[in-house]
C-alpha cells in the first residue's frame, strides 16, 4: 500500500472514530441552534466594531469606546460559551484535536525512523501557547 492510499484509509478510520462522530453531531447541534447562531452573529458584529475602532489612527481613536467595545465583546463571548451546545462542541472538538495530535505525533516519530508498531507519542508542552487548547 502506498502512503497516499494509507492516508485515505486513515481518514476513513478517523471518520469512524467515536470522538469524530460525537464532534460532527455537536457541530450539527450548533448549526441548528438558532439562539446560538444569533449570539455568534452578535459576537462577530461586536468584534468587527472593536477592530474598526482599533484600526483608527491613534489621534482619532476613542479609547473609552475601545474599552466599552472590548467589555461588550468579552461579555458576548461568555454568552456564546455559556450555551449548552457550544460548551458540548468545545469538549468534542478538544477530543478530536487530541486524536489528531496523537496521530500527527506518531507519523512524525515514524518519519524520524521510529518503529511504527511500537513508537508512542507523548504530548508535551513546548511553552508556546499560541497553538494550544490549554494545559490539563
Amino acid at each position: 500500500m502506498d502512503a497516499i492510499k494509507a492516508a485515505r484509509e486513515l481518514g476513513k478510520a478517523i471518520q469512524n472514530d467515536e470522538r469524530y462522530k460525537a464532534y460532527i453531531e455537536a457541530k450539527k447541534a450548533n448549526d441548528a441552534d438558532d439562539e446560538l447562531q444569533q449570539l455568534i452573529g452578535e459576537f462577530n458584529l461586536k468584534r468587527q466594531n472593536l477592530q474598526l475602532e482599533m484600526n483608527k489612527p491613534d489621534d482619532s481613536r476613542d479609547e473609552e469606546k475601545v474599552k466599552r467595545l472590548n467589555t461588550e465583546l468579552q461579555e458576548q463571548y461568555v454568552k456564546v460559551m455559556g450555551n449548552h451546545n457550544m460548551a458540548n462542541f468545545a469538549v468534542m472538538k478538544e477530543a478530536v484535536d487530541k486524536l489528531l495530535q496523537e496521530i500527527q505525533g506518531i507519523i512524525s516519530l515514524c518519519c524520524d525512523g521510529e518503529d511504527p508498531d511500537t513508537c508512542e507519542y507523548t504530548a508535551s508542552c513546548s511553552g508556546d501557547c499560541s497553538a494550544c487548547s490549554g494545559c490539563h
